[in-house]
Parts: structure tokens; sequence; C-alpha cells
């Protein structure tokens, strides 16, 4: 990164950030100012949910309406990234004045929990609360109602009390074992 480019935070549209950061890419490169552009960035996780038993993941955004530019701003380059649609502006601007760049350690850091991100992708989004009535559609024990008394998010488990012969039984089972009622 010696060349003079420098990371930048833009703001965008909340929920457009794939589409604007394409539209951004686009723009630049129909404006023939690639040379001052590095790469842009939407800081994304991927996120597992549990639904209708099936383990389905999505890519989240971490900073949801931000899209971070690596560029040298020079010349037409602010004006074009401005004028994208979907773009609200540069975040730290003064009224008039040019944007601010992100300080190396903003830098490092927000980089870093990108990679982070990236190699731990087996984070499974938690949908139940303890409390709650479960349905048990899995096992020995399917078609039985329960209350969730414990959530073991170490093992992925659930500790569920479900009556049994008119007794209350804690069961153990997985996440994919249940569903919401």
């Amino acid at each position: 990164m010696s060349d003079g480019k420098k990371w930048f935070v833009v703001r965008a549209i909340s929920g457009q950030e794939n589409k604007i950061k394409s539209y951004i890419e686009n723009e630049i490169e129909y404006a023939g100012l690639q040379q001052y552009l590095g790469q842009v960035l939407v800081p994304q996780e991927k996120v597992y949910q549990i639904r209708n038993g099936k383990k389905v993941s999505k890519e989240r955004n971490y900073f949801p309406g931000y899209i971070m530019v690596e560029a040298e701003l020079v010349g037409e380059l602010v004006h074009t990234i401005k004028n994208v649609q979907g773009v609200i502006g540069f975040l730290g601007e003064t009224k008039g004045g040019d944007p601010v760049p992100l300080r190396q350690a903003e830098v490092n850091r927000m980089l870093g929990k990108v990679d982070e991100l990236a190699e731990t992708d087996e984070q499974i989004n938690i949908p139940y609360i303890v409390g709650e009535t479960v349905k048990v559609i899995d096992g020995p024990f399917n078609g039985f109602n329960g209350t969730i008394e414990k959530i073991n998010e170490d093992k992925r488990k659930l500790e569920v009390m479900v009556k049994i012969f008119g007794r209350k039984t804690p069961l153990e089972l997985s996440y994919m074992q249940v569903e919401k009622e």
C-alpha cells in the first residue's frame, strides 16, 4: 500500500451493500480510474440458522450500511464514488471537506476481523430461549412437547422438560431434534 492508497468508509443504503459495491467498481472502471482504486470490501460473516430442521447458512453484513474502499482519492474519484446510486457519502467528512481515511490500527483491526470471520464459520445462531415450548421432531420422544430448561451452547444441546406418563422428565436433545411450537 505504499502507492498512496488509504482505506475510507463509504456510507451506503443498508441492505444493498453488495449491489452498491459492484456499482462502485463498474463506475470506476467506466471512468478509467481503476489504478487509483484498491479493493472494495463489504465485511460479512457467515451465520448458520436452523430452519425446518435443516442447517441453513447465510451471509450477514458485519457493518450494515458501510462499505470499505481502499483508494487514492485523486481527481474525479471522490465525485465518481459519491455519485454512485445508493451511496450516501464518505464517513467522517465535514460538509464540503475531504473524506477522512481510517487509521492504520483501525484498518488492521477491521481486516483482522474479516479474516477471523472467514475462518470461524461454524457458528450456529441459537434460535431457542429458556422457557420456550418446543416439539420433539426426532428420536424416541418424537411428537412430545416440552419446555426448554437449559441451553448448552458448547455441545449445541438443549435440556428439555417433557411430560411422560404424567411425570416431568429432562431430555438432552440437539438443536436439530426440536422445532418451535
